[in-house]
């Protein structure tokens, strides 16, 4: 079983000498015993309270009802579901850090922030599934009949698929290990599982929301400020922003396995799908309200991982002149949300990437360098415009303003195959070209812990001209160092931090220069787990350059049949399509369905604050 979060260590081993490829099978009885008491358990309270014989569950709900003034239905799933993603995210940049610091955990129980993940994603789950089996009518005209008169909000269908959809990326996962090894990377498919469906809970959550909003004033008079709803609808939306942000993981801790113009891609992607979404949502200042909140959560988080848990610290950008464009654009286009979407994908593309490329230079472990032009612009503009588009769909559907269903089904169609393109070349990569290193070392500290300094030359010299990245990274040891070499001409680099060179550590010097991501050790440690021997720190040697693939994932299998690894992957992609798709109908489904509530307004006259009287059911643009 492993964590969301396994970027560059590792999340199980067996005992010493036996492969490093899935947990242990105690560890997995032990598990699977605790989902399966939880699962019975949360099953109990549900059809107990369908049944009548189980009140519980429906006195939760009542409370949260009176507090939020919200339908019970929505409220307590709503709350559940949100502190259950926060635990989540705290352990995913927790369990991040750990196994860059540390590497591989004794065990996948031992490791105390797969706890919070573990609890979070159940948790997320859970939500979901209460707010399928409380409501005892029908809850909105959006509502999937069950059975009988059973009816289940589509917000709680939503919801109780993400956490479905990542919890069964656990097993899953342990699965992949098993028959490929431990693959050091967060973008590993069964990952992208674990945090697309994570990330993609907010969706759900924020479709929960309007179906309870619309659903609240035929239950009786009640009043919500329109203060409030602002901040729960800006709670969601910089919750996606966050969410989205999570698929960043290898770059926020300066340690990617892919070439580095993918970075720019996926902030403008996350920046455009959820900053848009959330002016059209929530109106004007929803953007900047939901970029504060993200600096808040994720600010809050790093300080907790770094200062408090003493682990690598998780960076992360920041986005505000992103929502300062979507702002401006929203002042002349409010009425019009995919022109909106287009404008603003557009400046996120251009001046979101030139404030990006600042905010990288004082505040983020590998600044970006010109190598990456014009590529990364061009990658940025195209994700960022079809994010907008798609963003400004999401808002539409969230206020019940859908366009044309031949338009709203092109619309992300286009922006899947645009997306799609880009990261087929981000992800094209190319072997080395007889590159290698002259490399000298000198100690700074000797001994047991021994750190050195040293003195590279790279032949030929023009393989490390204007590079992408070229650093010495140094992890698992209990810590993480990132040293940029400085350059001193013709070829000849000198690191200006002292490097690791014992114990647990493994140090490469690390190169990216196009097409090439390449890797040469400087030491790495014995591992009979896996095995793999010592590479020891000579004060003088010459080594080639390698694919940083084979450093960087030392631990995967060798000699799998390549039917395998072509057919598992296709299965996680059909999972993943699957997922995808019923998001889409979940949002399609809402969106469409409010003609038979007479207190919705029309489409998008003309700005004005959110009454604070009732319960608004769409912030007007």
């Amino acid at each position: 079983m492993n964590a969301i979060a396994s970027t560059i260590g590792l999340n199980s081993v067996l005992a010493a000498g036996e492969p490093a490829g899935g947990a242990a099978l105690d560890q997995v009885a032990i598990a699977t015993g605790a989902a399966l008491v939880l699962s019975a358990a949360i099953t109990w309270l549900g059809m107990g309270h369908r049944s009548g014989k189980v009140p519980y569950l429906g006195r939760a709900a009542d409370f949260t009802e009176r507090l939020s003034g919200l339908p019970g239905w929505a409220a307590l799933p709503s709350a559940l579901a949100a502190s259950s993603l926060l635990v989540a995210l705290l352990g995913m940049y927790w369990d991040i850090s750990l196994h860059i610091d540390v590497g591989r955990d004794p065990g996948p129980l031992a490791n105390p922030a797969h706890y919070l993940i573990l609890a979070g994603l159940f948790g997320v789950f859970t939500a979901g599934y209460f707010a399928i089996c409380l409501p005892k009518e029908r809850p909105g005209p959006a509502a999937v009949r069950i059975t009988g008169d059973w009816y289940a909000p589509v917000g709680g269908i939503l919801i109780a698929a993400c956490g479905a959809f990542a919890l069964i990326g656990f097993p899953l996962d342990d699965i992949w290990h098993r028959l490929f090894g431990q693959d050091v990377t967060l973008w590993g498919p069964t990952h992208l599982m674990l945090i697309g469906g994570a990330a993609m809970t907010l969706i759900g959550q924020a479709v929960l929301l309007v179906e309870g909003m619309r659903s609240a004033p035929s239950r009786g008079p009640r009043s919500q400020p329109a203060r409030i709803v602002r901040l729960r609808r800006i709670g969601l939306m910089g919750g996606l922003l966050i969410g989205l942000s999570t698929f960043q993981g290898e770059f926020d801790f300066g340690v990617p396995q892919f070439r580095f113009v993918l970075e720019p891609v996926l902030l403008a992607a996350a920046a455009s799908v959820a900053l848009v979404w959330a002016r059209i949502w929530i109106g004007r200042g929803g953007a900047m309200g939901a970029a504060a909140f993200f600096i808040a959560v994720r600010g809050a988080i790093a300080l907790i991982v770094h200062q408090l848990f003493g682990e690598a610290l998780p960076h992360f950008p920041v986005y505000l002149v992103e929502a300062g464009c979507v702002e401006l654009c929203g002042l002349a286009l409010a009425r019009r949300p995919l022109a909106l979407g287009a404008a603003s994908g557009l400046a996120i593309g251009t001046i979101g990437f030139a404030a990006e490329w600042g905010w990288s230079q004082i505040a983020m472990p590998i600044a970006w360098t010109s190598n990456m032009f014009p590529e990364a612009l061009i990658g940025a503009m195209v994700a960022a415009v079809v994010g907008g588009l798609v963003g400004a769909l999401g808002g539409c559907a969230l206020t019940g303003h859908l366009p044309k269903a031949r338009i709203a089904r092109t619309v992300p169609l286009v922006a899947l195959i645009a997306i799609v393109g880009i990261f087929v070349d981000g992800l094209w990569t190319t072997g080395p070209e007889n590159v290698r290193a002259h490399v000298t070392l000198h100690n700074v500290r000797p001994g047991p812990q021994r750190e050195v300094g040293a003195t590279v030359r790279i032949d030929p010299p023009q393989a490390a001209d204007d590079p992408a990245w070229l650093n010495v990274t140094a992890w698992q040891g209990g810590g993480l160092v990132i040293d940029k070499l400085a350059p001193e001409g013709a070829g000849l680099y000198r690191t200006t931090d002292p490097i690791p060179v014992f114990g647990d550590w493994k140090a490469t010097i690390r190169l990216q220069q196009g097409h090439q991501i390449l890797g040469l050790p400087i030491y790495m440690p014995n591992d009979p787990a896996i095995p793999a021997s010592k590479v020891p720190a000579k004060q003088s040697f010459t080594r080639p350059f390698v694919n940083d693939h084979q450093l960087l994932q030392r631990e995967q299998k060798q000699g799998v049949p390549g039917w395998l690894t072509t057919v598992a992957p296709l299965c996680v992609l059909a999972l993943a399509l699957a997922f995808v798709i019923t998001l889409a109908w979940g949002l399609g489904r809402v969106g469409r369905r409010r003609a038979e509530l007479p207190q919705l307004s029309a489409p998008h006259r003309r700005e004005r604050p959110l009454p604070a009287t009732s319960v608004p059911t769409g912030a007007r643009p």
